[in-house]
């Protein structure tokens, strides 16, 4: 089984560069209650875990765990992402927070860590595993780079659980409707819902979600690969449906523990998993960090020059510090995941885009990777072919709630090259991606249309729908 095609981790790159800090307020303050919560796990199991550095956070996001750890338990070591922009984003995080002490921040693979063998203290990773179809694979990449004696240290990974009809996908809790906000804080949705809840938005985007692991399959995966482990269960307890069931369920566990109620209800595990044999007598050295490195295609080590370069003698791979972030990809997947400014892609954070948009479009707004623009009742646009081959159209955008006061049906209507219109009705307010197939052509013109439009009374202007990202996705990919 492929663990990750290529087509995903593009979605990743695309995805965490748009929602790692494109809401800045509302990003700080869960970034900092993750890091909150992870931090008490982690010095609850401190006496296990051991040493700190050097550590590795793969699926850092914008790296705030990481931060914590180099700031609040004097730890040294990575946070670790495929999206470069994220990382490059977090340091707007260390300034808002004031804090002195940052990881090295680099770009990479999960499957195909940049690190040397036994070189890692811990491994770190947060409601990132289940991103992959086989995370066995991951956890192969993580005992490689541990060190004897080293600890993998993950957390809010979903259970699957036993007590559900499956009969639909449920969104976040801000864009679910009445009748299911009603059921989720009653504790009684996750008795008809598939998987978990949102996760319908990340797989807009491309991103597959894997939530087929029971606690005994995390179990058994674990103590497959690691000497000693220590877990914590948490279970969904959402008003009476879930708290009575879980209250119940613990009569029948042995230890009366959520064991027996995390197999029914489902929830989140953390574990520290604990590699075989005992850890190196050698203190950390990060002021020489590519030591720990390799390369991602020949496995040989890097060198740093003056010019603040990561080099590999052995095959010619070179990877420069970029805004603070190196980018340590294959070089085959680092062309193909960061080909730059591009025909074939508007991407609104980006400069250069406007110079493929036509008219209807209104001023550049948002922060980060979240930049859009709004528009009214129509917008064009320009793409151009870079690749042979089946071609769709992709769209992300995001409607407003005032879109759905307006007392008439919210759709977005697409039309490329003047051929006839396909119409998307949206159902709820928040992020939307269309996706529609396009003929063979050098060019694409499109119209975008939607409805209804709205107005504020602090805005002169009209509104609809806003657009952050247009671009031809290769079928083959």
């Amino acid at each position: 089984m492929e663990a990750q095609s290529l087509s995903v981790k593009r979605a990743q790159v695309e995805f965490h560069n748009f929602a790692s800090l494109g809401e800045p307020d509302r990003a700080a303050r869960v970034y900092a209650e993750e890091n909150a919560r992870r931090g008490s796990l982690l010095s609850k199991h401190l006496a296990f875990v051991g040493p700190l550095s050097p550590f590795l956070e793969i699926g850092a996001n914008a790296g705030h765990t990481s931060y914590m750890l180099c700031n609040e338990y004097n730890a040294e070591g990575f946070a670790l992402d495929i999206s470069a922009d994220a990382l490059r984003h977090g340091i707007a995080l260390q300034d808002r927070w004031g804090l002195p002490r940052a990881p090295v921040r680099v770009a990479g693979d999960a499957l195909n860590l940049p690190f040397a063998d036994n070189s890692l203290q811990m491994v770190c990773a947060f409601q990132m595993l289940s991103q992959f179809m086989n995370i066995e694979s991951v956890f192969l990449e993580v005992k490689r780079v541990l060190a004897p004696g080293g600890v993998f240290y993950f957390a809010e990974e979903p259970l699957k659980r036993l007590l559900t009809l499956g009969l639909y996908r449920a969104p976040y809790l801000d864009t679910m409707r009445p009748w299911e906000r009603s059921l989720y804080e009653q504790g009684l949705l996750g008795y008809v819902v598939q998987d978990v809840i949102g996760a319908h938005q990340e797989e807009s985007f491309g991103i597959r979600q894997n939530h087929s692991m029971y606690l005994r399959d995390w179990r058994t995966l674990i103590e497959k690969h690691f000497a000693s482990v220590e877990y914590e269960v948490f279970v969904r307890s959402h008003g009476w449906g879930e708290s009575s069931m879980r209250s119940l369920a613990r009569r029948f566990d042995r230890h009366g523990s959520d064991w027996v109620p995390a197999r029914l209800l489902g929830g989140t595990l953390a574990a520290f998993c604990k590699k075989a044999g005992a850890p190196p007598n050698e203190a950390p050295d990060l002021n020489r960090f590519q030591r720990y490195l390799r390369c991602p295609d020949c496995h040989g080590p890097l060198s740093r020059d003056a010019a603040e370069t990561l080099r590999c003698a052995a095959c010619g791979y070179d990877a420069p510090n970029e805004g603070g972030v190196y980018n340590v990809l294959k070089a085959a997947d680092r062309k193909e995941l960061y080909p730059g400014d591009r025909d074939d892609l508007i991407d609104f954070s980006l400069p250069g885009h406007e110079t493929k948009l036509g008219d209807g479009w209104q001023e550049l707004e948002g922060v980060f990777g979240n930049k859009y623009r709004w528009i009214d009742a129509r917008a064009t646009a320009v793409l151009k072919r870079t690749k042979p081959g089946p071609h769709h159209i992709r769209i992300r955008g995001h409607a407003h709630e005032q879109c759905f006061l307006q007392g008439a049906p919210v759709t977005v209507t697409l039309r490329v090259n003047g051929g006839p219109e396909r119409v998307w009705p949206l159902e709820r307010n928040g992020l939307f991606v269309i996706e529609q197939p396009v003929p063979d052509a050098p060019e694409y013109t499109l119209e975008i249309s939607a409805a209804p439009r709205w107005t504020v009374p602090t805005d002169d202007r009209e509104f609809s729908v806003n657009i952050s990202m247009i671009r031809l996705v290769d079928d083959a990919a």
